[in-house]
């Protein structure tokens, strides 16, 4: 992994893993830990933004050598954005808590963008949890991926620093990777890679079943309409 202080050295990293995160110790240490294991001759630097956590969630991260960055709890979006402002990487990648990306990860996703001229790319998921879950990824894999403007999940999004600050990085709406991602594609090309390359966690669809899951991102899509997104 790369030093952790931006501009240190003659180049930064390749890549900078984002990680938003609020008492989510739990389910971290998998993340980073998953994060650590990469298989990978890229040079990356991971940093977590920690929103305000009562729990260990800090303590987790900077045990697998994560740079932690505060930021309050204001919104998700805003945390991305904190993380995305404080990363030294050439290519920006936003994965969440409970996300664990496979060994061959960045090899294959960023080798993908690069072979392909894309600005930003993402990649096929699984979503583990109870068997309803697998729903969810099929819409992923196989609707998101094949719109005009790809949608490309917040928990695996892998996008170039300067594609990322010219549409001005994550808009503070619901829905809001849905938003970066559409106004992403209008102005770069855009991509999934064809591997499963990321698992995240259905936890909310057990929590809520399927239908609940559904009707919350649906709410919130229509809030993101209103808004203008």
């Amino acid at each position: 992994m790369a030093s952790d202080e931006r501009g240190g050295g003659d180049r930064g990293p390749d890549v900078s893993f984002v990680v938003p995160a609020r008492n989510e110790a739990d389910y971290l240490r998998g993340a980073v830990a998953s994060l650590a294991a990469l298989d990978t001759d890229y040079e990356y630097e991971v940093i977590v933004v920690d929103g305000g956590s009562s729990d260990d969630t800090p303590a987790v991260a900077r045990e697998y050598g994560a740079t932690v960055v505060d930021e309050g709890g204001s919104s998700i979006g805003a945390a991305r954005n904190l993380g995305a402002n404080r990363a030294a990487g050439e290519w920006l990648a936003f994965v969440d808590a409970d996300t664990r990306v496979r060994a061959n990860y960045l090899t294959e996703l960023l080798g993908f963008a690069e072979a392909n001229g894309l600005a930003a790319a993402s990649s096929r998921c699984r979503i583990t949890g109870p068997r309803r879950a697998a729903l969810m990824a099929v819409t992923i894999n196989q609707v998101f991926s094949r719109l005009e403007r790809p949608i490309m999940p917040g928990f695996n999004c892998l996008v170039h620093r300067e594609a990322f600050d010219a549409v001005g990085g994550f808009p503070d709406v619901p829905n809001e990777d849905t938003a970066f991602s559409r106004r992403l594609a209008r102005r770069y090309p855009t991509a999934y890679c064809p591997t499963v390359l990321v698992e995240s966690s259905g936890r909310r669809i057990a929590d809520d079943g399927l239908t609940g899951t559904l009707w919350h991102y649906l709410r919130l899509d229509l809030e993101r309409l209103r808004a203008e997104y």
